[in-house]
Order: structure tokens, then C-alpha cells, then sequence
């Protein structure tokens, strides 16, 4: 949930970038730094905590210049502390980076500098960028600061904003967007630029902004900026003018609320695993779960209640938690749990799952949880809300503000927050070998990437969505641990266009859905290469004897598929257990569009609350 602000122009630096970051402090964060370029010399403060801990800094030893960078980490690799902070500099002291992302190949980087010499001063993976761009001014780039920044994001695996800032090259800025670690903004004033993550850290000073895409440079002086591909050809981007109230600020260049939330995701999800998994060790720390290995290993079962999006979200962790810790785990919904009498004992857990936290029926189930002397847990988005606060750990989705009332990436969030808590189960009990918890970290490390790559399919889903806007139902079909998402595939569906849709799994659809079946029923199938792969394949050409219209989700180079569906969707190829973060995005999409082109209402759907707080 990290924040930039970059100026460069003729006003004080300092008091921009603070009060810049001060308005993304929504985001969340752990630590914070700035540094100013005075004439040939790097000005760097940097503290843990608040950004108030920075201002007192600035304050006390006070920073000019007017060309800088800023920044408020939420620690990803390395513990939250002054030296593993933003903004970070080169060893000769020329460079200084900030940057969101998680670099995936920092290890491999980091051997292959200090092969070359460069000492370390940090356990982030960011100061590997700052190295590499020092390195190739260095070797030939002739101090071009666009050029070796070019060259050292070339080399970086993952998804990231960057922004550089370098002696060698006064009163400039160079930004980089890869993938979707989160937005670059480049505001334009008067004889003055600004660069920043979010919108709101600007907008005091300008409306006019620009907005890079993937893979895409940028170079900003006072007077200009110039935006190149990052391999070297010229780009254009328009010009937005954005309104001065804060909501359509947030929104920025998104039509709704919606879909930018739905592009949010590579950034909400890096977000929650940031300081969390410990990349180099593969291990996982959920301080907030106040859970000790004896009371994990003493635990018999757990029970995940929820409502809605997040019931479907539990029956995605399910299989998370009894994969890895060896837990049975039941799933309830929030608004029967307390009318059954359910059975609990101290040995057992109850994990609420809620983006609001304040959702009446959840709390009605964690009320009687507690009054059978469970543990209690809770995963939620909103920081100090009920279903936090009367729990006996937690965990936090860190996914930002969600404003459209149909969830998207809390919804992802929280199953990336039960794919952390099995992991950390697992430790706990001791059910995973050291090799599979290195490759269930590992996996996860690379889960932002895949889900950028994923995101790159948009306008694919809308031209589909131009075929199928005006069908009255639909059917959505999953196996296994996707089965979920077919599911949360016709939730959205429904939510937002009004379209009948049901989700099954696939295996039952001979037992009563496949009646319905005809040409005037579109039927989507997750149809991912896994070990159910070849029954999806039965099930879609049991669909197509029927008439049904058939679209497939499938995995890269799958070409059978081709064969057997009217319309395919292609996903990078993933880990099982986390496919369905991936496979869930284009159903997302699909839905948003779909609402578009009947000219539904997407953020604030008829009949629905973002928060049910009435029974």
C-alpha cells in the first residue's frame, strides 16, 4: 500500500512531497523517506512509523531543493527500519530510487552485484534497482539517466512503479510502469511537474494528468516530459483533466469505481503479502493471530463463516487450510451459523471473513462463537471495525478502499490471506516439509506478476461481452478448487447486470442444470489445465450437444480447447492453489462490461449496501 510523490520545477520540494504524502496515508504504511537534490548533493531523511516521525526529521535537519522524491513503505523484504525505508541510493551516492513492486529475481540480482562489488546497506529488494542503474551508467550508458533506468528495468522480473532521481542529471525525474504494481501519474503545471502513485497527492496543485501504461518510460523535467516504451519507441498519451472532488479523484482515469478496483488487484495483492512472507526464508509471520505453535497444534477443526462474496472466498481457503495444515475446516454461511446450534469446543477456531467488518450477520456468528469459547479470528479490510476489534487475532486484507458495492479485490485479498494463514499454520503444526513451504512461498512471490499478466485480457472480455450482453441467463461451470469461482462468476454477474446466472460444480450439471441447457443459455467453464482438466472437457462437450453457447477459461497454449469452445479466454499458467485468484479476474471483467453495455448502475447496483448492517 505504498505511496510516491515525485516534483521537479522551482518551488520548495519538500513541503510538495510531504504534503502529498500525507494524502495517501489511507494507504497504509509502515515507514517513510524523502530525498532532495540540492545542487550536486542527495539529501536523504528517512523514519519508521507515522509520516508525523518524517516531518519532525525535516523539521530538525531541514531539506532543500526543488527536485525530489518520496515515499511510505509497507515492508515487503526486510523488517520495517530506517535502513530498509525509501528513497534508496546508489553506493557512489549518484542514485536514488523509490519505488512499489516486489522485484521476483532480487536474489539473483543482488549475487550478481556483489559479484561486481556493491556492498548492501539494506534487506529490501528495491535497492537492487538503484545498483543496477548506477551500474549501466557506469558501463556505458555515459550517466543517461533514462537510459540506464531503461536498462535496469529491462531486467527486473514482476510488476513495479519506479521513480529515479540522480545527481548526474539535475532538475529530471524518470518514472517506470511495469505491469499494474500500482499507478504512475505525471501531473502537469506551470513550469513544474509532479509524479505520483495516486491521484489525491497532487490534485491540490494540478488537474491536468497523464497516466503511463505497462512498460512504459518516462522522463520529466519542469518544462516537459517525454514517454517511451521501454524498448525506445516514442509514445502519446492523452491528457486527462480530472475533477477536483476527492471520489472522482480516487477514481482517476477509470470510469468506475469498479473497474479501477478490478485493476487495482496486482497492487492489493502485493499489499497483503507485504511483511508478511519473508522472501528469503519462505516463511510466513501473522503476529496479529496471537497464536502459539501449541495452541495451533491443539486445534481439531476450523470453521470460516461469511456472507456472500466471502463465503465464497472460505470455500476457496478450505482447501488452502486442509491442503497445507492439516485442518478439517467446515464453511458456513454468516446469516444461518446461530440458527443450527453449531457444535464448538475451545479446540476449535471460527474465522470470520468480512471486507466491512461490520456486517451484522458475521458478527451474529462470531457472538456465538465466542459464547461456545472458540478461538476467534477475523480477516477484514476495515481497520478497527467491530469484527476486528472483538476478535482474538486478526488478519487485514490491506487491499485499500473498496467503493464499488460489488467486492473485486477484497474479495482476492482475503483468499491471499487464507492462502498466508495456512501457510502459517502449517509451520505452526509442522505439516509442511521445508521444500513445500519453499514452493508454496515461491509460488506466492510470483502471484502479483500472473495477476498483471492476467489484467492484460481486458479488452478481450470486452469484445466478448459485446456478444453476450443482451442473453437473459447464464450457467457457470468449475472443478475442484475453482468451483468457488463459478460461483463468485454468476455472483457478479447478477450483482451488477441483472442477468440470472448460477454457479454449480461442473460434475452436477447432469443432475438437474443441463435441463436448461440450450442456444439461449451461454455456459462458462474454468477450464484450467489441472488434474480435473479432461472431465471439464466432458462436461463443455455435453454443453455444446445441448446448443449451449460455450466460453472457456483456459491456460496458455491449450489448443484443444480451441476445438471444443466458442469463445476462449487465455490465463497464464499458475499454481493450483492460486488459479483462482487469477481465473476469477476475467469473470470480474466479464461482469463489469456485460453492466456497461446494458447501462446498469456498477457501483451502486439496485437493492444492494456495501456494509449489511440490518438482519
Amino acid at each position: 500500500m505504498c505511496g510516491i510523490v515525485g516534483y521537479v520545477g522551482t518551488r520548495d520540494a519538500a513541503s510538495i512531497i510531504l504534503d502529498g504524502l500525507q494524502r495517501l496515508e489511507y494507504r497504509g504504511y509502515d515507514s517513510a523517506g524523502i530525498a532532495l537534490l540540492d545542487h550536486d548533493e542527495i539529501q536523504i531523511r528517512r523514519n519508521v512509523g507515522k509520516l508525523i516521525n518524517l516531518r519532525h526529521s525535516v523539521d530538525e535537519h531541514p531539506v532543500t531543493g526543488s527536485t525530489g522524491i518520496g515515499h511510505t513503505r509497507w515492508a515487503t523484504h526486510g523488517a520495517p527500519a530506517e535502513h530498509n525505508a525509501h528513497p534508496h541510493i546508489s553506493m557512489y551516492g549518484d542514485y536514488v530510487v523509490v519505488h512499489n513492486g516486489i522485484v521476483e529475481n532480487y536474489l539473483e540480482l543482488r549475487d550478481e552485484l556483489s559479484a561486481e562489488g556493491v556492498v548492501f546497506k539494506s534487506e529490501t529488494d528495491t535497492e537492487v534497482i538503484v545498483h543496477l542503474i548506477e551500474l549501466y551508467a557506469q558501463n556505458g550508458a555515459a550517466h543517461n539517466l533514462t537510459e540506464s533506468t531503461r536498462k535496469a528495468a529491462q531486467r527486473l522480473r514482476g510488476a513495479h512503479a519506479i521513480v529515479v532521481l540522480s545527481k548526474r542529471s539535475p532538475g529530471k525525474l524518470v518514472a517506470v510502469r511495469i505491469g499494474n504494481a500500482g499507478g504512475v501519474a505525471i501531473g502537469l503545471g506551470h513550469e513544474e511537474n509532479f509524479i505520483a502513485s495516486d491521484i489525491p497527492a497532487i490534485l491540490e496543485h494540478t488537474r491536468q494528468m497523464v497516466f503511463l501504461e505497462n512498460r512504459h518510460i518516462a522522463t520529466v523535467t519542469a518544462d516537459s516530459y517525454d514517454i517511451q516504451s521501454l524498448g525506445g519507441e516514442p509514445v502519446t498519451l492523452e491528457a486527462h483533466e480530472i475533477a477536483w472532488d476527492p471520489v472522482s479523484a480516487v477514481k482517476g482515469e477509470y470510469k468506475h469505481f469498479m473497474q479501477k478496483e478490478i485493476f487495482d488487484q496486482a497492487r492489493s495483492i502485493t499489499d497483503t503479502i507485504a511483511g508478511r512472507l519473508d522472501f528469503e526464508h519462505h516463511t510466513v509471520s501473522l503476529p496479529e493471530l496471537n497464536l502459539s505453535a501449541e495452541h495451533a497444534r491443539s486445534l481439531n477443526r476450523l470453521v470460516t463463516v461469511a456472507c456472500g462474496t466471502s463465503y465464497y472466498s472460505g470455500l476457496v481457503g478450505k482447501f488452502y487450510i486442509e491442503h497445507m495444515a492439516k485442518l478439517h475446516v467446515e464453511v458456513d454461511y454468516g446469516s444461518e451459523y446461530r440458527y443450527r446450534d453449531p457444535i464448538l469446543d475451545a479446540q476449535s477456531a471460527v474465522l470470520a471473513i468480512t471486507q466491512s467488518g461490520e456486517t451484522v450477520d458475521t458478527l451474529a456468528a462470531m457472538e456465538e462463537a465466542r459464547h461456545k469459547q472458540a478461538l476467534l479470528w477475523s480477516i477484514v479490510n476495515t481497520i478497527g471495525s467491530q469484527a476486528m476489534r472483538v476478535a482474538d487475532g486478526y488478519i487485514t486484507m490491506n487491499a485499500g478502499p473498496e467503493i464499488g458495492v460489488a467486492s473485486t479485490k477484497a474479495f482476492t485479498s482475503s483468499i491471499v490471506d487464507q492462502y498466508l494463514l495456512a501457510l502459517y499454520l502449517g509451520q505452526l503444526r509442522g505439516t509442511l516439509s521445508s521444500e513445500a513451504q519453499r514452493q508454496y512461498a515461491r509460488d506466492l512471490a510470483h502471484l502479483p506478476e500472473l495477476v498483471s499478466r492476467t489484467l492484460e485480457c481486458d479488452s478481450d472480455v470486452a469484445e466478448l461481452a459485446a456478444q453476450l450482453y443482451q442473453y437473459r441467463d447464464f450457467l457457470f461451470l468449475g472443478r475442484g478448487i475453482n468451483y468457488p469461482i463459478a460461483l463468485e462468476g454468476a455472483l457478479k454477474l447478477k450483482e451488477i447486470s441483472y442477468i440470472h446466472a448460477e454457479g454449480y460444480p461442473a460434475g452436477e450439471m447432469k443432475h438437474g442444470p443441463i435441463a436448461l441447457i440450450d442456444e439461449r443459455m451461454p455456459v462458462l467453464a474454468v477450464a484450467l489445465k489441472d488434474a480435473l482438466y479432461d472431465k471439464m472437457i466432458s462436461q463443455i462437450e455435453q454443453a455444446k450437444a445441448r446448443g449451449g453457447i460455450v466460453i472457456a477459461l483456459a491456460t496458455e497454449g491449450d489448443r484443444l480447447i480451441q476445438t471444443k469452445a466458442d469463445y476462449v479466454l487465455y490465463l497464464p499458467e499458475t499454481p493450483l492453489l492460486l488459479s483462482p485468484v487469477v481465473a476469477v479476474i476475467p469473470l470480474q471483467m466479464l461482469a463489469y462490461h456485460i453492466a456497461v453495455r446494458r447501462g446498469a448502475d456498477v457501483d451502486q447496483p439496485r437493492n444492494l449496501a456495501k456494509s449489511v448492517t440490518v438482519e
